[in-house]
């Protein structure tokens, strides 16, 4: 077992990696700006153009913020429903809480032709596409957390989850059948996710519903490490279960209900991250793993936002692509080379 220096040194050095990081994100771009520039701006020091500093601290800075709040968020979400379930494959969205988020914005944009005509484009607004994403999150996670009040079994509650993504995936098909070809093109960009469209207003309520899921999950780390021994030996501690469970199932569905309302889906990074930090962090405690899932949560995302800008260049990759084509390769190659998994 690795000794409390070695997390130290291991916690710094992910902290260095995150800052720079985070500047390169911020400097790369359709316009390089250099790392002097960057850190004049972030300061407050007017830079040597202007245009970069309107750059900086209208459009990078905010979505560099974006980036970090959802790979860490989403991580931590992953690593609660995996501890939770005792599944490695379990993600923050296997409750079917991205499938509720997927289901509201269908029904806005997919099926607005209904209402038609001025309030038809009121309906596809910024707000109200934000709006049903997270009313279709809301009522989805309501579902589960009254199945999780009367269900014993936490894998009866897997299950469930997994039913209501399948029935709203089957809505969202039928709302897609009789959609138009526009319609249908909107829906798909918002599927592929995307971290640049948030104002700062904006990015505060983000930030705000995100330090309530970190606040609970913060508040249940005793019970996660607990969960881990099993639930019978669990209760035999004095575990509440149920209200544990109902903690942990709350945390995980603002994290990522807020994230998926604001960004989209976004794909990989709540699975995968969990594991990658499993590999540097050879532990199940999670005063340990949550800083560190959170930390790893942030370079991922922050790498693949890089990648997706393409840099020097107009063109702008869908997220959502990017986090599975950078990340599954090199999580398959860890656990290959591992050839053992830490749960």
């Amino acid at each position: 077992m690795p000794n409390s220096n070695t997390y130290k040194f291991s916690f710094l050095a992910l902290g260095t990696l995150l800052i720079l990081c985070f500047f390169a994100n911020i400097s790369l771009g359709s316009v390089y700006i250099p790392f002097k520039d960057v850190f004049y701006s972030l300061i407050g020091t007017t830079t040597e153009q202007e245009t970069w500093q309107n750059i900086i601290q209208n459009y990078r800075l905010p979505k560099a913020i974006t980036a970090i709040l959802v790979g860490s968020g989403l991580g931590i979400s992953g690593l609660l429903m995996q501890t939770l379930f005792r599944n490695p494959l379990a993600g923050p969205f296997v409750l079917g809480i991205s499938s509720g988020a997927s289901l509201g914005v269908a029904l806005v944009i997919l099926g607005s032709s209904v209402f038609g005509g001025i309030f038809a484009t009121f309906l596809i607004s910024k707000w109200s596409i934000v709006l049903a994403a997270s009313l279709g999150s809301f009522l989805v996670l309501l579902a589960v957390l009254m199945v999780s009040i009367k269900v014993r079994d936490t894998m009866a509650i897997l299950i469930i989850g997994l039913m209501f993504a399948s029935i709203t995936a089957a809505i969202v098909s039928v709302l897609s059948y009789f959609g138009s070809a526009q319609q249908l093109q909107q829906y798909i960009f918002w599927g592929f996710g995307s971290l640049g469209n948030l104002s700062w207003d904006e990015l505060a309520i983000f930030f705000v519903i995100y330090c309530f899921g970190i606040a609970i999950c913060l508040a249940s780390i005793k019970s996660l490490n607990t969960l881990l021994l099993g639930e019978n030996y669990a209760k035999s501690l004095g575990l509440n279960i149920k209200r544990s469970r109902l903690a942990i199932i709350i945390s995980t569905s603002l994290l990522a209900g807020t994230i998926t309302a604001f960004t989209g889906p976004i794909a990989f990074i709540g699975l995968a991250i969990p594991h990658l930090t499993r590999q540097v962090f050879n532990t199940s405690n999670h005063k340990i793993l949550l800083p560190a899932v959170f930390l790893f949560g942030a370079i991922v995302m922050l790498v693949c936002d890089s990648i997706a800008q393409v840099p020097n260049s107009d063109y702008t990759l869908p997220i959502n692509a990017i986090t599975s084509l950078v990340g599954a390769p090199v999580v398959i190659w860890l656990l290959v080379r591992k050839r053992k998994m830490v749960f």
